[in-house]
């Protein structure tokens, strides 16, 4: 059974995630709700040819915290710094230069506290646009 999003749901989310089978949907809108809490200050931005919803602190590449990728039986967890952080865990996956990403194919996966703890990684290691 899907669970309820916690956080408000654009019509602009709404089409984009259409496109998707409800599972995907799910995982995606559960990671979205962690990402907020985790901070409630990212921007959000959609980008529909990617497949993909971006978290971060301004439109730009450099303020990208992390990305929510959406494929056709599975969601990525995609950290544009994830090189830099913590994982003793070995959940990061990749192999290009400084991108690293989980790939989330459960619920018990997005609720694992490691998987919390490298979105909070990532939000203090992502610049401000003030900084």
């Amino acid at each position: 059974m899907a669970k309820k999003t916690r956080t408000s749901v654009s019509i602009e989310l709404e089409d984009f995630l259409d496109e998707f089978k409800p599972e995907v949907r799910n995982l995606a809108l559960q990671l979205r709700d962690l990402v907020h809490e985790i901070d409630p200050e990212v921007i959000e931005q959609i980008d529909k040819p990617a497949h993909l919803l971006a978290y971060g602190y301004a439109k730009t590449y450099t303020h990208l915290m992390c990305v929510i990728i959406l494929y056709t039986d599975y969601v990525n967890l995609g950290f544009p710094r994830g090189i830099d952080l913590p994982d003793p865990e070995g959940l990061l996956e990749g192999t290009g230069k400084r991108a690293r990403h989980v790939k989330i194919t459960d619920t018990e996966t997005i609720d694992l506290p490691e998987v919390a703890a490298l979105i909070q990684a990532s939000a203090e290691e992502t610049p401000r646009p003030d900084e």
